[in-house]
């Protein structure tokens, strides 16, 4: 059983209390998480395939790093941390905070800052996190996600829609 601790936020996104990542996630409360969008030099977005011993969107295709804000870590903190365990690489002054989704069901109840960097690898994928990860076209992400395919987590769908409308502007 996971006993990471993170934080309990009301609906501004203001600390509460820490849970067990469990108990969150079994009780639906609002949390923090952030997502990484890690693209290359022609590009293309690296997406990694969730491991099938995850608890929660196991198989699926989701975002190049993503992870929980732990009790008492701030989104960047988090931001960072992740790339560095998902997927062995140290982002520092490339990481750039794109924006923030709210807590709704679509993103099991977090809310989810959003950064993307580039990098053209190679990768050294956290083996109990990740069961694979691929270079995927934006154009055909766009029409997977157009086509609400259930091989994406619905989070990185919602993600991506706003990443398209947050390019365009």
């Amino acid at each position: 059983m996971n006993e990471e601790l993170i934080a309990v936020v009301d609906k501004n996104d203001q600390f509460i209390e820490n849970k067990a990542r469990n108990e969150v996630h079994q009780l639906g409360l609002r949390h923090r998480a952030v997502h990484i969008l890690l693209f290359n030099d022609k590009n293309q977005l690296f997406l990694q395939k969730r491991s099938l011993n995850k608890d929660i969107n196991a198989g699926l295709w989701d975002t190049s790093a993503a992870g929980h804000v732990d009790a008492g870590e701030s989104y960047d903190t988090c931001a960072h941390r992740e790339t560095i365990e998902e997927l062995g690489v140290c982002v520092d002054s490339t990481l750039k905070f794109l924006f923030k989704l709210p807590a709704l069901p679509e993103t099991g109840m977090e809310f989810v800052q959003v950064y993307r960097f580039s990098h053209n690898g190679p990768f050294i994928l956290e083996a109990k996190e990740i069961d694979d990860g691929q270079w995927f076209s934006t154009k055909d992400i766009s029409l997977r996600v157009k086509n609400n395919d259930p091989s994406l987590t619905e989070t990185f769908k919602s993600l991506w829609t706003k990443f398209e409308a947050y390019s365009d502007a």
